[in-house]
């Protein structure tokens, strides 16, 4: 894994680098309410006495017109052929590429009533075309029909839509778990072999935004700096390109329990677990399988319920998660409520002396040995890469 750049040299990240040990913590500053704290945060401090020309940077992102509707088209109707009618008959050799071509996903659930103003902010620097909702079209489906649209086009011999194939960035407007979102559905295409994977760029919008800050894009976005989204797309369209490890994770269950998976996991068919791996009682009969990618960690019992309890009432009560301090408050309620204070230990003394509930293993590079990873009491654990907190 690259080493995280310093603050003001934020870079776009590609998952499927290969694990490697200890070369990346997550930073934990304290987020600043003042605006230059949050911008010096955000990492743009080296910008600030820069003017970005706004007609420069349309120049350097804006896809051509007749390739925008064919993508959006496409990702609509589901269908690689849903925008033909739009690309013109006579070629695109006359048409300019852009430089630095970007899709822009967006969570408007983020950042608490200025995601909706952050979007609109984008689709009129850009385009409508070039900003997508979360809500409306999700990173599989842009991936499976609008990019797979443009990849098309590219290999019939359209010059623009090739060179913006090879060069077009992604970046995302949301939290950590946002953009692992994203970055999952784009490891498609390297599975599929369809390279080049682009790089992803973040503009915080999340509670912690830990991924954000080891890239140096900060973690907040300073809303009150209206000249901010413009520093954010030249950053994206200009930062070097950093690797990211990226994890498998199977999760295996009894088979005919009813499971609500994340949208981080998807049902897998078939999942071969090692054989030498020791398991202790014997497998059921029938297994459900579960599989996803997760990038910079993942939760388990009391801190997984922790965090899908905190995800729910989001949802259920937008007006109350407004922005990062409440969804902290928030969140910090939900884990003396449901994690680690009032749990049924308190209740059922039985559980106190619980010594062991999680057995973990990790494969190392180059290995075909399964090594378990011994888990202390309480504390916090550092090995091969993973880092533990009990």
């Amino acid at each position: 894994m690259d080493s995280p750049p310093s603050e003001g040299e934020s870079s776009t990240s590609q998952g499927e680098s290969s694990p490697s040990q200890g070369e990346s913590s997550p930073s934990r500053t304290v987020s600043r309410s003042s605006m230059m704290e949050s911008i010096r945060s955000y990492g743009l401090s080296r910008l600030a006495g820069i003017k970005i020309d706004t007609d420069e940077l349309r120049r350097r992102l804006l896809m051509p017109q007749y390739l925008r509707f064919a993508m959006l088209d496409s990702i609509t109707k589901k269908d690689v052929d849903g925008g033909d009618q739009h690309f013109p008959s006579s070629g695109s050799a006359d048409v300019p590429c852009p430089e630095s071509p970007v899709i822009v996903f967006i969570n408007p659930r983020s950042g608490g009533r200025n995601g909706p103003v952050l979007k609109e902010r984008l689709q009129k620097l850009i385009s409508e075309e070039q900003v997508l909702d979360l809500e409306d079209v999700k990173p599989h489906e842009f991936v499976r029909y609008g990019l797979a649209c443009i990849e098309k086009w590219a290999n019939d011999g359209d010059f623009c839509a090739k060179e913006i194939r090879q060069n077009i960035r992604i970046v995302v407007a949301g939290g950590d778990g946002t953009v692992g979102w994203v970055l999952g559905c784009l490891g498609e295409l390297n599975q599929n072999g369809r390279e080049p994977v682009p790089p992803v760029a973040i503009i915080p919008l999340g509670t912690g935004n830990d991924l954000s800050r080891s890239f140096g894009w900060g973690g907040s976005y300073p809303f009150t700096w209206k000249s901010g989204i413009k520093k954010a797309l030249h950053r994206a369209s200009v930062g070097p390109v950093s690797n990211l490890d990226s994890w498998h994770v199977v999760v295996q269950m009894p088979g005919g329990e009813v499971a609500d998976p994340p949208h981080s996991l998807k049902a897998a068919e078939e999942c071969s677990l090692d054989k030498t791996l020791e398991t202790e009682g014997d497998l059921p009969d029938k297994v459900n399988y579960y599989e996803g990618v997760f990038y910079n960690y993942f939760s388990i019992g009391m801190d997984a319920k922790v965090a899908y309890g905190f995800h729910h009432f989001r949802n259920e009560k937008p007006h109350l998660a407004q922005g990062p301090l409440a969804n902290k408050i928030i969140y910090s309620g939900y884990s003396c409520s449901q994690g680690w204070f009032l749990t049924t230990c308190t209740s059922d003394p039985s559980l106190r002396g619980l010594k062991n509930i999680l057995k973990m293993h990790v494969k190392k590079v180059n290995s075909t040995e399964w090594e378990q990873i011994p888990v202390p009491k309480r504390g916090a654990l550092s090995r091969h890469a993973l880092m533990m907190v009990f």
